[in-house]
């Protein structure tokens, strides 16, 4: 399969100053750290692990621009550009190409629900309007409705729609796409990466990868060498942390490790608010659980 983003992209956090502005200078240490001593093949940028609601586009223009810099050379970037509005979206995508991204991610419109032949036009206009690879983002449990199969199929079709990052938690629906679709599928939660990389998916769109990247990236080349058994034992040590990065939301406890191992990611914008002492301990406990 095809691998156009590489097989292990993480959903960048983005680190505040202490007033509460950008801190691109710990951004471009943090992007940095994730490609070189992570081993990711991408990043995504502006998504909503990167607190996307709560950035205005400058903001996620000067931070697109920025990571770009640093790293652009020796890893992909995409930039999370989806809102539930199609001309915001577009607005976005423009800056993304601005900003010289590799990709965009198209999160389903969320809270306002459209119905099938809306949403369908939404992801067509808005891969008519960039010259840019469209990552689609299926995740109904936050959008309010999944990308129905008939509409991924026919979406495939369209020569920028690449790939999808699938948090919709049905195995069976992602197999019957990948296998009428030449679609790259991205688990879009940690712990589903190995479930879907069994039925044709190519890798992970990752939260706790802030931590677990280079040794998920070492199963999922095993998986792919054929030593499913070696995949399988690493991909057992490393649950725990996968399930546990979403005992509150992934941002708080990413943040929270981070600060407790060098980094300066800084606080978050309300309505999220940091991870309490003990939620940070706990995952704490987790990571250092399974040797990491």
């Amino acid at each position: 399969m095809a691998q156009p983003f590489g097989r292990l992209v993480t959903a960048m956090v983005t680190p505040f100053a202490d007033d509460g502005s950008l801190d691109l200078d710990e951004a471009r240490r943090l992007a940095a750290y994730l490609v070189d001593e992570q081993h990711n093949d991408a990043l995504v940028i502006n998504g909503t692990t990167g607190e996307s609601p709560t950035t205005d586009d400058a903001e996620k223009l000067e931070l697109l621009k920025a990571v770009k810099a640093e790293v652009g050379d020796r890893a992909k970037i995409i930039a999370g550009v989806g809102t539930n509005e199609t001309a915001a979206t577009l607005a976005r995508c423009r800056n993304a190409a601005e900003a010289e991204a590799d990709g965009v991610l198209v999160v389903t419109p969320y809270y306002s629900k459209p119905p099938k032949d809306a949403l369908a036009e939404h992801f067509a206009i808005v891969a008519d309007a960039t010259d840019l690879p469209v990552m689609l983002y299926d995740i109904p449990g936050r959008s309010g409705i999944p990308i129905p199969e008939d509409v991924l199929i026919d979406l495939a079709r369209h020569p920028r729609i690449v790939a999808v990052k699938d948090a919709k938690g049905d195995v069976i629906s992602s197999a019957r796409v990948m296998a009428a679709t030449n679609l790259a599928y991205y688990a879009g939660d940690d712990a589903m990466t190995l479930p879907l990389l069994s039925v044709g998916a190519v890798g992970v769109v990752g939260t706790s990868t802030h931590f677990t990247g280079a040794r998920t990236k070492e199963w999922m080349e095993l998986f792919g060498d054929g030593d499913h058994e070696g995949a399988l034992e690493i991909y057992r040590d490393l649950l725990p942390v996968y399930t546990g990065v979403f005992a509150t939301q992934g941002c708080m406890l990413v943040k929270a490790a981070l600060a407790c191992r060098g980094f300066h990611p800084g606080g978050l914008r309300r309505p999220l608010k940091p991870a309490s002492s003990q939620q940070a301990k706990t995952f704490l406990h987790l990571l250092e659980s399974a040797g990491l």
